[in-house]
């Protein structure tokens, strides 16, 4: 199981204020900066495992899907994206294909794939 940093009190207020202010809000105020990172904590913990990083810079990455395990270097299944798009992915706004074929998300290596995943599920979200 991921480890939280975020509770999810404070990870579905973060989620719900960025929702309500839409594009508007600046990805540097911290309850966008705390729902990007809650996201990637909630996608850690529905797809557990160590074969795919994903990367949202300069906010936060984590590790997901199982499958085989990396230990060093740069891992050889790696998805990068903007933290807008990874919140627009996270809650349905946005479908991973879309994204792909609009080369909003860097996907490298055989496994880097969110597809079966996303969009995350969330409760008490306000959609």
């Amino acid at each position: 199981m991921a480890r939280r940093r975020i509770s999810h009190i404070d990870g579905v207020k973060a989620v719900n204020a960025v929702i309500q202010a839409g594009q508007s809000m600046p990805e540097s105020d911290s309850d966008f900066v705390t729902a990007v990172r809650y996201l990637l904590e909630e996608l850690a913990e529905v797809a557990p495992g160590n074969s795919v990083e994903v990367r949202v810079p300069p906010l936060g990455a984590t590790q997901c899907i199982e499958g085989p395990r990396h230990t060093r270097g740069t891992p050889p299944n790696v998805v990068e994206l903007s933290p807008r798009v990874w919140f627009d992915l996270a809650l349905g706004e946005l479908d991973w294909e879309t994204a792909l074929a609009e080369h909003k998300v860097s996907a490298s290596g055989v496994r880097a794939t969110l597809a079966e995943v996303l969009p995350l599920a969330l409760k008490h979200v306000q959609r």
